[in-house]
């Protein structure tokens, strides 16, 4: 086998790549070990003897197929948490959140005439105040307390 660094080094120089990307035909290695100027090794490269190898790339299948499951609501457990739970839902936007839901229930009700206007103050001031972890305990609430038809007192 012929030494080609120097014919390697030179192409790598000329190609503007690193000695890992030149690839020289192992066939035409006679031809190449007598290249010893830039312009001989010029005319090697214009023939295809001496070629730059394509740079390998990073797959972003992987990616695609996780960020699909995600949006399925996969890959979301503890194990691939990061962050306090205030980092990934804030504070602030988990009560928005659940205070609107409440009070378009509240309304939704006050609409049908489920509930009076009296006792949709009462349930509006018990929901601001933090009373409902949800729209199920408000309604189990309701019927807990016999609110729904009430009339007015």
């Amino acid at each position: 086998m012929v030494n080609l660094t120097k014919q390697r080094r030179l192409a790598a120089k000329i190609l503007h790549v690193g000695l890992g990307r030149v690839w020289i035909d192992p066939k035409a290695a006679g031809d190449v070990a007598e290249a010893i100027t830039r312009n001989d090794i010029r005319g090697l490269i214009e023939d295809g003897v001496i070629q730059k190898i394509q740079k390998q790339g990073i797959s972003s299948g992987r990616a695609r197929v996780n960020a699909r499951q995600k949006a399925m609501g996969r890959r979301k457990g503890h194990g691939s948490r990061k962050g306090a739970r205030g980092a990934r839902t804030k504070r602030k936007e988990r009560w928005m959140s659940k205070i609107r839901a409440l009070r378009y229930r509240l309304k939704e009700l006050r609409a049908d005439d489920s509930i009076n206007k009296t006792v949709y103050r009462k349930l509006y001031n018990k929901a601001n105040g933090g009373d409902f972890r949800n729209v199920a305990h408000l309604n189990d609430y309701i019927t807990a307390h016999e609110l729904l038809g009430q009339e007015e007192t």
